[in-house]
């Protein structure tokens, strides 16, 4: 054998070993990698996600505690009552609706205010729709919004 024709088959095996493609230990490592990337990104979003419900309810309880100030200025000071509730003031919400929180449920309402001085209260009972629980879960008041779960 000759040395150009060493160099010609070596040249051919080069090539058809770049032409095979990726291992299938490749293929795995490559698809591990993304799996591992994909749980940080989701665990993040939906990290994000959940504060972002508790903003939205906080800002959404303070459109509705504006609306119920114009209720009030019509009605000579006075707040629907808790029996009431928002219902008697759903003309003075954006399409005459009651409004509801960041994860559909009704705000609670009373008047006057249960926890604070104030003449009326909103409350969410936050993600689970059940009044307690724990970060996310947890009540979010209008006497309180600051010390609301984070």
């Amino acid at each position: 054998m000759t040395r150009a024709t060493l160099l010609a088959r070596h040249a051919a095996a080069r090539r058809l070993r770049a032409e095979r493609g990726l291992t299938l230990v490749e293929i795995m490592v490559v698809i591990a990698i993304l799996g591992t990337l994909m749980t940080i990104v989701t665990v993040n979003v939906f990290g994000q996600l959940s504060s972002a419900n508790v903003d939205n309810t906080v800002l959404q309880m303070k459109k509705v505690g504006s609306d119920l100030d114009m209720y009030a200025a019509k009605h000579k000071g006075k707040y629907p009552s808790t029996a009431e509730g928002l219902s008697a003031a759903s003309k003075y919400f954006a399409d005459n609706k009651v409004p509801t929180d960041a994860w559909g449920n009704d705000f609670q309402y009373f008047a006057p205010a249960t926890n604070c001085q104030k003449a009326y209260e909103l409350v969410s009972y936050g993600a689970d729709g059940q009044q307690g629980g724990e970060d996310y879960d947890a009540d979010i008041s209008s006497c309180n919004p600051e010390g609301n779960a984070e």
